[in-house]
């Protein structure tokens, strides 16, 4: 079941059960995208055509960001929870450790990527990253062909939104991977160059507010929070 928030549908659904669809998609003999929305990216959406047809086709659209899970609550129709997109990918990997699948890491500045697969094979022992490529490419060709050789079935797409997940749906057939999920800033999560927020402030939905602290620049981006539980209620009186 889908709760459309604002124009796009999320899956309601938990994190345990977000892991759980994704691993049956690996089954089936075609490509899936995972898109994990944030309130900037379902303002995006609204002038964004392509984009937020993208998010409708989306195999599994999780929850990430904590003015999503406020937005629902308001239009009187809330999420089971928030899914964000590196806890997903973490539960993931270590759903996939021990398995004969295989790990693309895709996106972020040059070393990135690689820096992230060091650590995340020392972190989920078993876990088979099979190849890493970084985000600043002007040719889709090769890192393609990069992917379908390295014989992925997961690939973290973690090119910034819209890019990722259209570049997903369009390459994903090409590049031979089962399942697509689109990361945002992850890798730099994995490979230590970002701190996530304490496990508290993640847990009281204040992950925005951390982030803030430590990057004051983003101020602007993080004004749309605000904006999105607005335009919540806007819809919400107007019986939308």
């Amino acid at each position: 079941m889908r709760v459309d928030v604002l124009g796009v549908s999320f899956d309601n659904i938990t994190p345990e059960e977000a892991v759980d669809r994704a691993l049956a998609m690996l089954e089936e003999d075609r490509p899936h995208l995972v898109a994990t929305p944030n309130p900037e990216m379902i303002q995006r959406a609204e002038k964004d055509p392509a984009f937020a047809r993208v998010l409708s086709e989306a195999d599994l659209v999780l929850a990430d960001g904590i003015g999503v899970i406020y937005a629902a609550k308001i239009l009187g129709r809330p999420l089971k929870g928030r899914v964000t997109g590196v806890d997903f990918a973490s539960a993931l990997m270590e759903r996939l450790a021990g398995t004969d699948r295989r790990l693309f890491l895709l996106g972020a500045k040059p070393g990135v990527a690689e820096e992230a697969a060091k650590r995340l094979a020392a972190r989920y022992p078993g876990l088979n990253i099979c190849g890493a490529h970084d985000g600043y490419f002007q040719d889709d060709a090769p890192v393609i062909e990069a992917v379908r050789a390295s014989g992925a079935d997961v690939v973290f797409v973690c090119l910034g939104f819209p890019k990722q997940e259209l570049w997903a749906a369009a390459h994903g057939a090409e590049a031979g991977a089962k399942l697509y999920v689109g990361l945002g800033g992850s890798l730099d999560v994995f490979a230590g160059k970002v701190e996530r927020a304490p496990e508290k402030m993640q847990k009281l939905g204040l992950e925005w507010l951390y982030r803030l602290y430590k990057e004051p620049a983003r101020i602007g981006r993080m004004a749309k929070l605000p904006l999105i539980l607005f335009q919540a209620l806007g819809a919400r009186l107007k019986g939308k």
